[in-house]
């Protein structure tokens, strides 16, 4: 059902503009909480609908997205030299360095440590790929 429902034109074109609104909305508000009641309230759908159609529109889950945005921007800050891994989990929302290390190296295939030692250009093209 949800892929008849998607390949209709029109259906595509309605939820391309609230998926949006939300994907800024998380990268705006990235170190609060964000749950999906406050976010399928930004896209002006109940929770089941906005859960099936950001899937559909992102590629990901919800919760999938959100974490991958927070490893990224963790990324960045180690790219720009963050000195404290364990600083750099906290923010990105992990209790544990351990938690953010498996995490990170699930995103990225090397550790924070590794991922550190990059130069510039490799850390950047590897966080683009995500």
């Amino acid at each position: 059902m949800k892929t008849r429902m998607l390949s209709h034109p029109q259906s595509t074109v309605r939820h391309f503009g609230p998926i949006q609104v939300v994907q800024r909305y998380i990268r705006d508000h990235i170190d609060e909480p964000l749950n999906r009641e406050v976010l399928a309230a930004v896209a002006g759908f109940s929770v089941s609908h906005f859960h099936r159609i950001f899937a559909a529109h992102v590629g990901e889950s919800l919760a999938g997205h959100v974490r991958r945005v927070r490893l990224e921007r963790a990324g960045r800050k180690l790219r720009m030299g963050a000195i404290d891994i364990t600083e750099v989990a906290l923010a990105a929302g992990y209790e544990s360095h351990a938690a953010f290390g498996k995490a990170f190296k699930q995103q990225f295939g090397l550790s924070p440590s590794q991922f550190r030692q990059l130069d510039c250009a490799s850390a950047t093209r590897l966080l683009a790929k995500g």
